[in-house]
């Protein structure tokens, strides 16, 4: 069962201004140091990547209904399988939220152009759908509206 969606859209400028601006001081108060070893190998533009993985950490963060003040960037890593899919790793509190919430799985998307980079999120719970009963009557959503 779907739990959350969280999307982010990031102008790519902006982030490559703050990284140049503040260089290190922002890529490790933002990324792991795996999702910075793998954005600094990209060709190209490696400011596509980080811009990919920010708006990814942000998307997640809305889709777990939580402010940005309130999670340790770090404890969100995208990470990528051996085919480049990417795949979101959570730790700590973030971690411990996620599975209050009843998180089983994460599915992500990342996609960039030129100029912007963009990312969605959807988590999955396990838990079966339950039923909400009123005074003996059962409630259904209605399937027309």
């Amino acid at each position: 069962m779907i739990i959350g969606c969280g999307i982010d859209l990031v102008k790519i400028e902006r982030i490559e201004k703050i990284i140049k601006k503040w260089g290190d001081n922002f890529i490790f108060r933002i990324f792991t140091s795996l999702e910075k070893e793998y954005c600094e190998k990209k060709k190209g533009n490696k400011y596509q990547s980080y811009t990919g993985k920010f708006a990814a950490k942000e998307a997640l963060l809305k889709a777990l209904g939580l402010g940005l003040r309130e999670a340790n960037w770090k404890e969100i890593e995208i990470k990528n399988n051996e085919l480049g899919q990417p795949v979101i790793d959570t730790s700590g509190k973030l971690r411990n939220i996620a599975s209050t919430k009843g998180v089983s799985k994460y599915f992500i998307s990342i996609s960039h152009t030129k100029e912007y980079a963009i990312a969605e999120v959807i988590l999955e719970s396990s838990a079966q759908k339950t039923e909400v009963r009123s005074r003996g009557t059962m409630h259904r959503a209605p399937t027309k509206l």
